[in-house]
């Protein structure tokens, strides 16, 4: 599987990650340690545990990560959690939210086993 491949299989914005990283190799690197980092542990933690600004911190940083990766598909779930609880506790029942994180994270991984 090419990285190009691998970056349709996740939905992600291979040709943006190029411009930014410019070498495979390079973005090879980071999608291993981000692969290799469990972000979403964080993440789920937090939200289990009603701390809602390490829940807003692991969010933010998931969806920074993904961008700057080209992760599109779970930068864009992460990004729309991450609005949810900006401000503290969720308005709204954000198990829907949280569920789509998980299964674009999963679909990444996936993609990255593939790969890596």
């Amino acid at each position: 599987m090419t990285l190009e491949e691998c970056y349709g299989m996740m939905e992600g914005d291979y040709k943006g990650v190029m411009g930014r990283l410019m070498k495979e190799e390079r973005i090879i690197r980071f999608l291993g340690k981000f692969r290799e980092d469990n972000m979403l542990e964080p993440l789920e933690t937090s939200i289990k545990k009603g701390v809602w600004e390490e829940a807003f911190w692991a969010s933010h940083n998931l969806k920074g990560v993904c961008q700057n990766l080209g992760i599109s598909k779970l930068a864009d779930s992460s990004s729309e959690l991450c609005e949810l609880i900006r401000n503290g506790a969720p308005t709204v029942d954000i198990t829907p939210y949280m569920e789509k994180v998980r299964e674009d994270y999963t679909q990444t991984l996936g993609a990255l086993n593939q790969i890596l």
